[in-house]
């Protein structure tokens, strides 16, 4: 027996402190066949890499699992520097803008699907289920997409098209096949889920291949040569013996299938159409008949149609109300016994339990009123209690872990001490009475030392009308909340760390994932107002965002002491002392933490090629083509540094010039 491990983290760092007894705790309970453990690690005390290491450890396929797009981003990065010799995939949805269908009957106001594909996050959802189903050392980053419903793996898994050196295979029928597995022919401007074909050689763009190809040479039927070939030069990477291709989307099944799905829906619709009639609710049946049965003829004709995940259960050969198929499902080709971690468990799990209650009110409506068919309440994201019994192996990680987890768990390793020596910042008192007048003072002191400062507020309005009240006085500020979309605000959080400007004013949203060094002072407004954004795991979470400065400190503004507010502090003050103590025994003297700004978070101006002397539509083709590959060159280069902001714009270009 082969003894390689399948996960080796490739890291000069060894573990330190409380990560010693952690990572040996957990790795001992997981493999012990110990369902349930919680890691409770303060901020800064290297939780992932203790994460890195328990997966090391216990040698099992893992899904990381966190409650937004942001946080998965980072952890991808680190886990691919972490783990460099596997297959680290990331996967959360591949929407830049989504805005769901839905129908308001109060004022007659349907809300047509709204979205924008990113299709690098596209792809890399695809990398996810094709290595998932190729490979059996996977990690997979993801975000709340990995509970919502994806098509059957077995039946991805069958739609296949092997290749081998030296065997033969119908030109005709292979070419079939791509079509049926969601490939299309595409001879003059060759991408990702195309192919094309030049006499007796057959080149094919993988749906989740970044920037190469495969070339098959044929012999008459017989396979002489198969190559991987770099999209961008032409040049060859690598002879195969042997490739194996998956289909473009997760939904697309065999023609045999999707006969009897499209079947199923056909008598489906019959009855929802006679359930109308009966009920004399002749709008309701006319728009159900109009838009089911176009979907039946885009089935039909092309094998897909808009909002096809509508029709999973059809698809899947799921029966009504059923368990929906999932990423986590995908993980279980692998390996029955994988982990499956759930970072920020305090706020991802309730994140979970709310999505299907979200999804189900959305649909019921439009079922009510003839919008979907009622077999479109099965494409649905897990229910909490689905999810939760789901994985074999769970892991919580959370500096504020709720009752849940800490009931759950058979271990709950603590990693209080910072192999860094930081401790955990000094809490003042200030009475919120002159708060505004008393913060500015404060901010000025750490604007003159270089530092940065994150304020927390209660409101939206609050938020901007202190960061107006502060530019009106010289300082340099920014608010962030929910209204501002995800791509400005991590324009606005690294613009932060780039120094443009020194405040940064917010909600809740500042609790987690702020990874900012450079931040010595936090100010919790009116933190006295106990409720969910003064809570003891939100004032915790909140004051953690200093705890990387050696300087860090924390203001809480209150004209009284909460028993939130206590209990933070005396958590706080107590961590502060078993650090102060490990320090002193191992003569560490603190340091802050420091992070590289990534130069992709400078601000570039894009020479823009497309525009610049030239009309595109004057130009030749052959010079078209060249602007197309420089710039899909470094759309492709933004996009591997998850700088998807700057991927989005040059695709958008792309597709600009494509069009002419």
């Amino acid at each position: 027996m082969n003894n390689k491990k399948r996960f080796e983290v490739s890291s000069s760092y060894e573990p330190a402190g409380d990560q010693i007894t952690a990572i040996k705790e957990l790795s001992a309970s997981i493999n012990a066949k110990n369902r349930y453990n919680t890691l409770l690690g303060v901020t800064g005390s290297g939780k992932t890499y203790t994460m890195a290491k328990v997966i090391e450890n216990v040698q099992k396929p893992t899904l990381i699992m966190t409650h937004n797009k942001t946080l998965a981003a980072q952890l991808y990065s680190e886990f691919k520097q972490f783990f460099p010799n596997n297959h680290v995939e990331y996967f959360i949805s591949y929407y830049d803008y989504y805005q769901p269908e839905a129908y308001i009957p109060r004022q007659d106001l349907f809300i047509e699907k709204d979205s924008s594909i990113n299709a690098e996050l596209e792809r890399l959802r695809l990398s996810t289920t094709a290595s998932l189903l190729s490979f059996d050392d996977v990690i997979v980053v993801a975000s709340v997409s990995a509970n919502y419903g994806l098509g059957s793996p077995e039946e991805y898994k069958s739609m296949v098209q092997k290749l081998e050196l030296g065997f033969e295979y119908s030109q005709k029928s292979l070419l079939l096949k791509l079509v049926e597995m969601g490939y299309k022919r595409n001879d003059k401007f060759f991408d990702r889920a195309d192919f094309r074909v030049n006499g007796d050689v057959i080149d094919i763009f993988p749906a989740y291949f970044e920037d190469e190809y495969i070339k098959i040479e044929f012999f008459g039927d017989e396979v002489e040569a198969i190559s991987k070939i770099e999209y961008l030069s032409n040049k060859k990477l690598q002879d195969l013996k042997e490739v194996t291709i998956y289909a473009v989307n997760p939904f697309v099944v065999s023609n045999e299938k999707l006969e009897i799905a499209r079947k199923k829906i056909e008598d489906e619709l019959g009855q929802r159409l006679n359930y109308y009639e009966k009920e004399d609710q002749m709008i309701e049946r006319h728009r159900l008949k109009q838009r089911v049965e176009f979907d039946l003829e885009m089935l039909e004709s092309t094998g897909m149609c808009k909002g096809i995940e509508n029709y999973s259960r059809h698809l899947t050969g799921k029966k009504e109300g059923e368990m929906p198929y999932s990423l986590i499902d995908y993980f279980k080709e692998i390996d029955e016994d994988f982990l499956l971690i759930v970072d920020e468990s305090h706020v991802s799990l309730p994140q979970f339990r709310g999505m299907y209650a979200g999804d189900r009110s959305r649909k019921e409506v439009l079922v009510e009123y003839g919008f979907r068919l009622p077999s479109a309440l099965d494409n649905r994201p897990l229910r909490f209690e689905e999810f939760i019994k789901k994985s074999p192996f769970y892991l919580f990680v959370s500096a504020t872990p709720n009752e849940l987890e800490l009931e759950l768990s058979s271990v709950v390793a603590k990693q209080i001490i910072r192999p860094t020596g930081l401790l955990d910042p000094i809490i003042e008192l200030k009475k919120s009475t002159h708060q505004v007048e008393s913060l500015h003072d404060e901010i000025k002191k750490v604007v003159a030392k270089g530092d940065k400062v994150l304020v927390t507020v209660l409101t939206k309005k609050m938020a901007e009308d202190l960061s107006t009240y502060y530019l009106s006085l010289g300082v340099k500020v920014k608010y962030l909340h929910s209204d501002i979309d995800a791509i400005e605000r991590n324009q606005i959080i690294r613009g932060l760390r780039l120094g443009e400007f020194d405040v940064l004013i917010g909600i809740n949203l500042l609790r987690e994932g702020l990874d900012i060094p450079e931040t010595s002072l936090v100010a919790i407004l009116d933190a006295d107002k106990e409720g969910f954004l003064r809570s003891q795991t939100a004032l915790i979470q909140t004051m953690g965002r200093a705890s990387r400065n050696v300087n860090g400190r924390v203001i809480l503004y209150a004209n009284r002491m909460t028993n939130s507010m206590q209990s933070a502090i005396d958590i706080t003050n107590e961590r502060r002392k078993v650090q102060e103590a490990y320090n002193k025994k191992h003569n560490i003297t603190p340091k802050s933490t420091t992070r590289a700004i990534d130069a992709n978070l400078k601000s570039e101006e894009y020479d823009d090629l497309a525009w610049k002397k030239n009309k595109l539509d004057k130009m030749p083709a052959s010079e078209r083509q060249k602007i197309l590959v420089e710039i899909k060159k470094k759309m492709k280069k933004a996009a591997q540094d998850l700088n998807f902001e700057e991927a989005i714009r040059l695709r958008d270009e792309i597709e600009k010039i494509k069009k002419i």
